[in-house]
């Protein structure tokens, strides 16, 4: 195997991952997320558009341009364009862009029943495209649309169109698995033909996850000899997807020994970015970014981990700028239960860990999550201590909503003996809950207020309105992250509970 081999990495998130159902960025997103790819994440190319999409395409591509002309980048971005005579050429251009990715067709069957062309007539429209290209000083890459299927059962027509461009200015060939039909044995075979024939040239790999092999193909194009790999934030594409970046990274530098430019610990940054502004929520199962794959959830392994990290593997979660957390649940033995502890800087004796450790089994048979910031509250209870010191209070609150109307809250908190009230309106009660108690600590605390990075609701089936909804709400402060849960029949009243919770934790922070 060839070790320590660079890869470049070109992403496509903004190109192919827009294409996954029900995901379109505003031009300002687009923006937003190349700077990320490209400044933050260090990614090598970034394939923004497709040419002719839209006049709001057209605005994106101009203001990514612009921003990556300036800062000294604009070679790295890059737009899909079309053997379509001058029009996508001229689209890109006018744009400010100057890398092209030409689709051209990489299957007879493509060329002959969709083109209606012969392959020596579709090879002299690309052969033209590229010379009006070189005319405006745009560099070429060139795709080979469903290259899989052409490698298979037309390989003389994959040929013949290489022989005609392998001498040209053409600075990438890049080889998509179009329709995800590659396995990772057929992948290196084909790979290899490629670059044996062509040794001088620079292949890129473009997987789709139909078979949910994407990942196993990227590795089984770089043993062929790939020296691109192309991906897309959380795996986001037409179908199943792309290849996710943040995998393709971590298998390419564990298994392969491979090198990149990408900054590791932006990876879950960005993720989230995506995230928020597709729609698309990360499964929490999702390697590298999800949010339980640092979790252990079986009490044997936090015990592992205490003798000598017997259950850890290479994805460590510092690589990710991530943290490695310990369930509380069922399956969580004494040792996940003094892993929180410790982080909460609380000590039991253990009789007192063995009947905390009861509860929680409990409450985790009764499908009741249990996160770290409850763990107080369960000590408290178990042991039969005094409630713990609630610094903020809620004294009241009322929100109103009316048709036609914003709505409105009025809050009154009592925070360190000291009684505040503020009004505010927002876009739903629980948002005008949140603008008043932020006003509270902003202009008569100035105070800064927690951000709220995710929220979420479960809801027992079964239709009943009267069930307890269990609302669990992710803050940002400080550079920690707090995890914070409220019970209650009124989705409403169980997200301010989650909210009073965070704050009495803030202000023991704050106290230190």
């Amino acid at each position: 195997m060839n070790r320590n081999v660079c890869v470049e990495i070109m992403d496509t998130t903004l190109r192919d991952g827009e294409q996954t159902s029900g995901v379109s960025f505003v031009p300002h997103e687009k923006l937003m997320i190349a700077r990320a790819l490209l400044q933050d994440l260090n990614v090598d190319r970034i394939e923004v558009a497709s040419a002719r999409v839209s006049d709001g395409e057209m605005e994106a591509v101009k203001s990514i341009c612009r921003w990556a002309e300036q800062t000294g980048r604009l070679e790295r971005v890059e737009v899909l364009g079309f053997v379509d005579g001058h029009t996508s050429i001229d689209w890109i251009h006018a744009c400010g862009g100057r890398v092209m990715n030409l689709l051209c067709k990489g299957s007879l069957r493509h060329c002959v029943s969709q083109l209606k062309k012969t392959p020596e007539e579709h090879i002299a429209d690309i052969l033209e495209s590229l010379a009006y290209a070189e005319q405006l000083g745009m560099e070429v890459n060139v795709y080979l649309e469903d290259w899989s299927r052409g490698i298979k059962d037309s390989p003389e027509y994959v040929f013949q169109l290489m022989d005609a461009l392998q001498h040209t200015s053409i600075k990438r060939f890049m080889l998509p698995d179009t329709l995800g039909i590659l396995n990772p044995l057929y992948l290196v075979s084909y790979m290899r033909k490629m670059t044996k024939r062509y040794p001088h040239l620079h292949f890129d790999f473009h997987a789709h996850n139909d078979y949910d092999l994407a990942i196993s193909n990227v590795l089984a194009a770089v043993l062929g000899g790939c020296r691109g790999i192309h991906t897309s934030v959380n795996g986001l594409g037409e179908r199943a997807g792309n290849a996710p970046l943040a995998s393709v990274q971590a298998i390419l530098k564990d298994h392969f020994e491979a090198y990149t430019h990408i900054d590791e610990s932006r990876l879950n940054e960005v993720s989230r970015l995506v995230e928020s502004y597709s729609g698309i929520a990360i499964p929490p199962n999702q390697p590298i970014t999800g949010e339980n794959v640092f979790t252990q959830v079986a009490g044997v392994h936090a015990d592992g981990d205490n003798k000598g990290n017997l259950y850890f593997n290479d994805l460590l979660p510092e690589r990710f700028a991530r943290r490695r957390e310990y369930a509380l649940g069922k399956n969580s033995g004494k040792a996940n239960i003094l892993k929180n502890l410790a982080a909460l800087g609380l000590e039991l004796t253990p009789e007192q860990a063995k009947r905390v450790t009861a509860r929680i089994i409990e409450l985790g048979d009764k499908k009741e999550l249990v996160t770290p910031e409850d763990l107080p509250y369960i000590v408290s209870d178990v042991l039969k201590h005094d409630t713990p010191e609630e610094k903020v209070k809620l004294l009241s609150y009322v929100v109103t909503t009316a048709y036609g109307l914003k709505p409105m809250a009025s809050v009154r908190l009592e925070i360190n003996g000291v009684s505040y009230e503020e009004n505010a309106h927002g876009d739903g009660q629980y948002d005008a809950f949140v603008r008043a108690t932020r006003q509270i600590y902003k202009e008569k605390l100035g105070r800064q207020f927690p951000t709220l990075t995710n929220y979420t609701v479960g809801i027992p089936p079964g239709g009943r309105t009267d069930a307890l909804v269990q609302t669990i709400i992710t803050w940002r402060w400080n550079e920690h992250t707090y995890r914070t849960r409220g019970l209650d029949a009124d989705q409403t009243e169980a997200a301010i509970k989650a909210t009073i919770k965070v704050l009495n934790l803030l202000e023991d922070e704050f106290a230190n």
